[in-house]
């Protein structure tokens, strides 16, 4: 089966079928170029989902990624980054492999085809050409014949005349000779003409065309064969691929696998636990018997002169202290005394490690300076030893600094778990204690605090004797016109307010908001006249007055300025005497004093 034989008169339509195989090769080309751009899309926007979902470093997001679940979730990502990175590896082999390779061989192809069929034009030209000399010769030959009949024709009626004479008769003779012997070079000429195109004919026929369609044949063939074995490596390429892509896949159902539900919840205890025990049982009081209520030595909202008892649920508790101190709820203590305890321990431990890392880096780079110093000496050629002085001396001042610092940390962290004793209300531990100083009996720069939980968020700077002062001074206070309130709000949980300054509230429950979060974590509500306190911020859901609190910053904008008075005069005792200041701070001072001794004394409230 060769186009040569078979299709030997079919120049023009393989001309056509050759030029539309070229075609369909490029159209598969193109096809996968497509397929590359669309692997490379997908694998873009798989990796662009990936780092969509990452957490972010440094950030509160990222401290969630060490649950179970979040774990798995995080190696999902990865796998998926991972599924991306195959996907382009796809769209590199096809491109290198098929569309580069085929591109190359479509261009030669173009090139082998149009040699061959330059080639067979060229035949064909010559062929038409020898025809056209047969078809010249032939007609030649055929004008002669019949140019030497009429001139025989002619001589022979010339010679039957009688008229005629002998010369004319001669000369018509002459001229039929002439003509027969034309005829006959013309019928050599074309008997010779069509032997030659005969066997050029068959040259043509039997030998040229046919070699040429078979190369044209073979090319187009070739062609075919390319083009399958392209769609095998098509195929192969995404073959590759598999078995990685499915380690990824693997790598997620491990993932998911590995998620612990048990873990996960034991995380939860370990970030929220906070310490405390729960509260015991009340005790009934019976109010059908007299009873005397004394007024706790610690409290700065116990019971006032009407004789009433006060409840931590539910008893007036604004928390308040020392009227001339300047409350920052804003700020974290540094010892995060502010926090439940089992979180601060987290937080202190936290803090300890951190500070053991910096010893350690500030320690190593000690070390190299040192090791270096020493080679500076061994071979001063290499560099000055004096000029690592001032560095060296600087290195062991952060780490002195840092020890110092980590020792500070360690002493809150012993004291939380128990191997030191707890703050009392008489001694406050002072950050400078851990340098190997003497704490001053007036510690004006003292970091503890007091917030509404109990723990210690305001700064102090008197003795306990001035503390005993501000505590049954506080009660004069009391009296002041409460708080207008700014707006109301939900309780989401119930929340029991057992520490000073707190109040509880059952979920469901509406109140009044009387101080929103001041950064702290914590809001001042009321339920009624007789009962406020602080919640977390986050167990209720706050709808606040735009008009009542704009009233309540002017509020508190005017008895800012009344305490200011006096809050702004720093003050000590020491030796019992009082250090001289303002001539105001000092008329109110007395005052104090001497409704302090009144109140010893037992007139200033029914027994």
């Amino acid at each position: 089966m060769s186009w040569g034989t078979e299709l030997w008169d079919q120049f023009d339509n393989l001309e056509k079928h050759t030029q539309w195989g070229i075609d369909i090769l490029e159209k598969y080309i193109k096809f996968v170029k497509e397929r590359t751009e669309i692997e490379l899309s997908y694998a873009k926007q798989l990796r662009n989902l990936s780092k969509k979902y990452q957490p972010k470093k440094n950030s509160k997001e990222e401290e969630e990624y060490r649950y179970t679940a979040c774990k798995a979730f995080l190696s999902t990502l990865n796998e998926t980054n991972d599924y991306a990175g195959q996907h382009e590896v796809i769209s590199e082999n096809m491109t290198s492999q098929i569309t580069v390779e085929l591109a190359r061989y479509v261009q030669e192809l173009k090139q082998e085809r149009k040699s061959h069929f330059h080639e067979g034009r060229k035949a064909q030209q010559h062929i038409e050409t020898c025809w056209k000399q047969l078809e010249s010769s032939k007609r030649r030959f055929e004008r002669d014949c019949k140019e030497a009949d009429r001139a025989q024709q002619y001589f022979e009626k010339m010679d039957a005349d009688i008229n005629v004479t002998k010369a004319d008769v001669e000369k018509a003779r002459q001229q039929a000779q002439i003509r027969h012997q034309m005829a006959e070079d013309s019928k050599a000429d074309y008997s010779s003409i069509l032997q030659k195109f005969n066997q050029q004919q068959r040259e043509y026929y039997h030998s040229h065309i046919p070699s040429i369609f078979q190369k044209i044949q073979e090319m187009e063939e070739r062609r075919i064969v390319r083009i399958g074995e392209s769609m095998k490596t098509y195929a192969e390429v995404d073959r590759q691929v598999i078995p990685i892509i499915g380690k990824c896949l693997d790598g997620i159902v491990k993932a998911a696998e590995s998620i612990d539900q048990k873990n996960d919840s034991q995380l939860v205890i370990e970030a929220y636990k906070s310490g405390f025990e729960p509260p015991g049982d009340f005790e009934f009081e019976d109010y059908t018997q007299p009873m005397k209520r004394t007024v706790s030595d610690n409290s700065l909202s116990n019971s006032r002169g009407d004789g009433k008892a006060e409840l931590k649920f539910g008893g007036k508790s604004k928390g308040k202290l020392w009227p001339f101190i300047k409350k920052n709820k804003g700020a974290t203590p540094e010892d995060f005394s502010n926090l439940p305890p089992e979180q601060r321990r987290k937080k202190l431990q936290l803090k300890v490690d951190e500070l053991n890392k910096e010893i350690q880096k500030e320690t190593d780079q000690r070390d190299a300076i040192t090791k270096m110093k020493d080679v500076y000496l061994k071979n001063p050629q290499m560099g000055d030893p004096a000029s690592l002085d001032h560095k060296l001396t600087e290195v062991n001042q952060n780490i002195e600094k840092l020890r110092l610092e980590a020792q500070k940390f360690e002493a809150w962290l012993a004291e939380v778990e128990g191997r030191l004793p707890a703050r009392g209300d008489q001694a406050r531990r002072q950050s400078g204690m851990y340098d190997g100083q003497t704490a001053p009996t007036v510690n004006n720069c003292a970091q503890d605090r007091e917030s509404p939980d109990g723990s210690y968020t305001e700064e102090q700077s008197q003795e306990s004797e001035v503390k005993v002062l501000a505590t049954d001074f506080d009660d004069e206070f009391d009296d002041e016109e409460p708080l207008p309130a700014i707006g109301t709000c939900k309780a989401l949980y119930t929340f029991d307010g057992q520490n000073e300054g707190t109040i509880s509230v059952i979920e469901g429950e509406t109140l009044y908001v009387i101080e929103e979060d001041k950064g702290d974590g914590w809001t001042r509500i009321r339920r009624s006249e007789d009962e406020e306190g602080y919640v977390p911020t986050s167990y209720v859901e706050v709808y606040l007055d735009k008009n009542a609190k704009e009233s309540a910053l002017k509020m508190a904008s005017k008895q800012n300025e009344r305490e200011g008075l006096v809050s702004s005069q720093f003050f000590s005792l020491q030796d019992g005497k009082t250090l001289k200041g303002t001539d105001r701070w000092n008329g109110g001072f007395l005052w104090v004093f001497i409704t302090l001794i009144w109140k010893l004394s037992g007139y200033a409230r029914a027994p």
